[in-house]
């Protein structure tokens, strides 16, 4: 039996410490916001918050994340400035990437509050988005950062 952390919420599963903890939050918690998208850590559709940091939850078990916190895009308030940003400059098309494209953007913010347009790009720089919104992406943490925004 495995305790995890999960958006403030204790959870135990019984599955073995090797389980990989996007399939256990998917399907076993069914905390479906975090998606799947490459199995590699390339992509970063499956980004979550471990201790406050961005991570790829396909890269990790549940036994390397016992006594951690974990947040996944369900822990993240709907009135948080990056979600609210991400509705007001209409930033999902497909959505698939959104998900851990706020999930990256929220980590970034709570340590540079304050970033520069190049900082933004370079901390973005690894989640993929199929669609190509990056235009909008960018504007968006610009406005949850209070340093841009719409067009």
């Amino acid at each position: 039996m495995t305790e995890l952390l999960i958006n403030g919420k204790q959870y135990r599963v019984d599955l073995e410490p090797s389980a990989n903890l996007l399939w256990v939050i998917r399907e076993h918690l069914e905390l479906v916001g975090t998606k799947y998208g490459c199995g590699e850590g390339a992509c970063g559709a499956c980004t979550i918050h471990l201790d406050g940091e961005a991570a790829r939850s396909c890269q990790l078990t549940i036994g390397d994340v016992h006594g951690r916190s974990i947040t996944t895009i369900e822990g993240v308030p709907q009135n948080h400035p990056v979600k609210e940003a991400w509705i007001s400059e209409q930033v999902p098309q497909c959505g698939y990437c959104q998900s851990g494209q706020i999930m990256e953007a929220v980590a970034f913010l709570s340590k540079n509050s304050r970033p520069s347009h190049d900082e933004i790009v370079q901390a973005m720089d690894d989640i993929l988005c199929r669609c190509g919104t990056y235009p909008r992406i960018l504007r968006a943490i610009k406005k949850a950062a209070g340093t841009g925004g719409s067009r």
